[in-house]
């Protein structure tokens, strides 16, 4: 017996192939009605560019696909495993693949970016930027020649870089082998910085993991680099002001199971993952939407 999914969220019939009718909610990870409003022009547009030439307008709700992409996001299940009542996995990838190819995943992230910091009453682009990068563990099957030992947090896999805003939004992602050092990572960070945020970045935080490499190169770019250091006499992880913002958001998109550990062959793959999580995340807070968590006494009495 298969069952089909509608295509709007919320609980609601479910037609099945079968005959019956069963009543379904939706995954904690599917869009509402007023977060998926917030994509589907983008998603919409892209469909009209990528027509069929025999018209056949594909066997799934864009919105769906989405949802399943979410899904996998959040939980971190395998291809194979995504739920029979989401797209098939080759749809799903389909998909992911060509808005990670053409930038679509980009320009969903974008535009929420934007609406975030008007909501908070800020431009559009930052002038304040902080940096730093994260080594995860990568999955059995990831090729190794995109992979290295970062010899400082002596993890093997994947280095992820940020560069995230005052408020914790992403402006810029890379990933790279572990074993790249922090300061090729910082200078491939400030030159999507440029490409991304315009010319409003003034200034850009780091820890001291980045060296002078990173602020002579920031110099030529017309970005201020400042390399905030620990004070000696502070024992322990102290939250610095201002650069505490990327570790706050490294902390939310761990939420997403999909990033706890790389899974991807490819390094466009990860990057994509992030902006997709973030994509959520922004989602969310723009519509006022909120998960209890474990810590939420109420939620877990309930």
């Amino acid at each position: 017996m298969v069952w089909v999914r509608a295509e709007s969220a919320g609980p609601q019939p479910m037609v099945c192939w079968g005959g019956g009718v069963s009543e379904c909610t939706p995954y904690p990870s599917d869009l509402s009605d007023d977060q998926w409003a917030l994509i589907e022009p983008v998603i919409t547009a892209w469909k009209e560019r990528h027509r069929s030439v025999r018209g056949h307008q594909g066997a799934y709700a864009m919105r769906e696909i989405v949802n399943a992409l979410l899904y996998q996001g959040r939980t971190g299940c395998q291809w194979a495993y995504l739920p029979h009542d989401l797209p098939l996995k080759s749809a799903t990838y389909y998909y992911f693949a060509a808005w990670r190819d053409d930038g679509t995943d980009q320009v969903i992230h974008e535009l929420l970016r934007c609406q975030m910091r008007e909501k908070a009453r800020r431009l559009e682009d930052p002038t304040l930027l902080v940096l730093d990068t994260q080594s995860v563990h990568v999955a059995a099957g990831v090729p190794a020649a995109t992979t290295g030992r970062d010899p400082v947090r002596k993890v093997p896999g994947r280095k992820r870089g940020l560069a995230v805003d005052v408020l914790g939004l992403v402006i810029a992602v890379i990933v790279l082998a572990a074993n790249t050092h922090d300061n090729a990572a910082g200078v491939a960070l400030l030159n999507q910085v440029v490409e991304h945020a315009g010319e409003t970045v003034r200034k850009a935080l780091v820890d001291q993991g980045f060296k002078n490499q990173v602020v002579a190169h920031g110099s030529g770019l017309g970005i201020e680099v400042e390399i905030v250091e620990r004070i000696p006499q502070e024992a322990g992880f102290v939250p610095q002001p201002k650069r505490w913002k990327v570790e706050q958001t490294y902390g939310g998109l761990i939420l997403h199971r999909r990033l706890v550990r790389d899974y991807e062959h490819r390094l466009s793959s990860s990057a994509s993952r992030v902006y997709w999580a973030m994509t959520h995340v922004m989602v969310r807070r723009l519509t006022g939407a909120s998960t209890p968590t474990w810590r939420d006494e109420e939620a877990v009495t309930a």
